[in-house]
């Protein structure tokens, strides 16, 4: 019997290995062989889960045609890989990835760590923030003595609780997009509304336009729902969608729906504005894709001329007959990622499509944390915990961007003015090799590639707003001491141990 689950390609393994870009040796480096070079490779893209645990590889004479190397280059890497854990093999069933004993399954997506790690490790690979106290206690508090008449219920509300429901529309009327209760379903989360879009509107094989790049968990999401993801690439810096991509793309490729987010885009950071919205929805109206557009971040602005002059028209809002766009919101970046409430805005037949196809998933979310919710939306507790949101969101950016110019002046970005993420292009350093780095040094950040299609953005990494003050510093320090192991081809026993850091 197969020990493997899945293969990788060659032509797709050679793809991801020629993304894996290093600043050129200097003076006196000196270049592993050939052989070690492409079994760093390998292990990186296991280490990262861009080719899963138990993937078969390539045959030898395959994978040496397809990377113009010789076939003993090959065999020896794959050698070299089965002594150190990272490769099984068997006659006759070929050889598939693996991790030695006692190492961690690599995560697919961005996975927070758990708090017992935090004491060694600074964590930038989760952009989120603890919870905005004492608007969280409150909440359940209120939510606690609301919750008697609901106890009494079967408990099940499949589109959500009916007053919460009433308040998310309400909300949008208020914004200038008239909407209706029969508009709006309340999910487990932004991932469970997108999660439920991806089922109704794109079958396996469907192909799904993206941005490129783009939220990591997201385009995960959709390679397992057996999506084919079209990337379209952003436009340079923060000024958004690159229009006439977008176009071609929608023309040529029909995609059945596109994801996009338009406010201080996850991870650049980008804010997309009203005239780049309005011809989107149009690009999407004539293709006759359904236009996706999450909006989690649309409250998390930080700048003094986005207060003045108002954030951009939701992207519904050029969509009057409402055929068009789905509009995904979320209390877990603006509010705190444990809260796990959701909801999509859309035609009331959509909401009913969707609503029925949930007895099949999970029914429905919990009334307690809706409770919660509508407590906040209701008692100007949202606008409050926002705003406090928003302070420490602003100071950790400016902290973190401080610290990075000191400890990194090579490396290259443009600050947001608002969201929770700094899109930086790492000093002609691979991305990958930093996080590995990283994690020796003590401080996990997520690598450019999570956030692309098939090996794009390896000299990237995305740095969260998550730390401030000597956190930042220290921060920014231990990626200063990752970028130096991997500039000296450092091995992992050159690095020092990472010391606790107490925030």
């Amino acid at each position: 019997m197969a020990h493997w689950t899945s293969a990788v390609g060659s032509a797709q393994l050679s793809r991801l290995l020629n993304s894996q870009q290093d600043r050129p040796a200097g003076p006196g480096t000196r270049r592993p062989p050939a052989y070690r070079a492409l079994a760093d490779g390998i292990r990186l893209l296991v280490l990262e889960g861009r080719v899963p645990v138990a993937a078969r590889l390539p045959a030898e004479r395959e994978l040496a045609l397809s990377l113009s190397v010789s076939r003993t280059t090959v065999a020896a890497a794959y050698e070299a890989l089965r002594a150190e854990g990272f490769l099984e093999s068997r006659r006759g069933a070929g050889s598939w990835t693996a991790v030695p004993a006692g190492n961690p399954l690599p995560a697919r997506g961005l996975e927070p760590l758990p708090p017992e790690a935090l004491g060694s490790m600074i964590d930038l690979g989760c952009a989120a923030l603890p919870a905005p106290e004492p608007w969280l206690t409150r909440a359940v508090q209120g939510a606690l003595e609301e919750l008697p008449p609901y106890a009494h219920t079967h408990g099940d509300y499949p589109a959500g609780l009916p007053a919460l429901r009433a308040m998310i529309a309400e909300r949008y009327t208020a914004r200038g997009i008239p909407t209706m209760p029969e508009q709006i379903m309340v999910t487990t989360g932004a991932m469970g509304a997108i999660d439920a879009i991806c089922h109704l509107f794109a079958g396996r094989g469907e192909r799904v336009a993206v941005e490129s790049p783009s939220y990591a968990n997201i385009l995960q999401l959709m390679r397992e729902a057996g999506a084919r993801l079209v990337p379209v690439a952003m436009a340079e810096g923060l000024s958004g969608w690159d229009l006439d991509r977008w176009r071609q793309v929608l023309r040529d490729a029909a995609p059945r729906i596109a994801y996009v987010v338009a406010d201080f885009h996850n991870p650049t950071g980008a804010l997309a504005d009203e005239d780049q919205r309005r011809r989107l929805v149009d690009a999407a109206r004539s293709a006759g894709t359904v236009l996706v557009a999450d909006e989690t971040m649309s409250e998390l602005w930080f700048d003094e001329d986005v207060a003045a002059a108002g954030m951009p028209r939701p992207v519904c809002g050029f969509d009057p007959a409402g055929s068009t766009v789905i509009t995904v919101g979320s209390a877990s970046k603006a509010f705190w990622a444990g809260m796990r409430i959701g909801w999509v805005r859309a035609a009331p037949d959509v909401i009913r499509s969707l609503v029925a196809a949930r007895a099949y998933a999970d029914l429905g979310t919990p009334v307690l944390e809706q409770l919660a919710v509508n407590w906040l939306f209701s008692t100007g507790g949202w606008a409050q915990a926002v705003g406090l949101r928003r302070s420490q969101a602003r100071e950790n950016r400016d902290d973190l961007v401080a610290a990075v110019r000191r400890e990194l002046p090579d490396w290259e970005f443009e600050v947001p003015g608002g969201g929770l993420t700094l899109w930086v292009r790492a000093g002609g350093l691979s991305g990958s090799r930093l996080a590995e780095a990283g994690e020796r040094v003590g401080v996990r950040v997520p690598s450019g590639p999570r956030f692309g299609v098939d090996g794009a953005f390896e000299g990237y990494l995305r740095l969260p707003f998550t730390v401030g003050g000597a956190v930042a510093d220290e921060a920014a320090a231990r990626l200063a001491a990752a970028a130096r192991l991997v500039e000296s081809g450092g091995t992992a026993g050159s690095a020092e141990s990472p010391r606790t850091f107490v925030a």
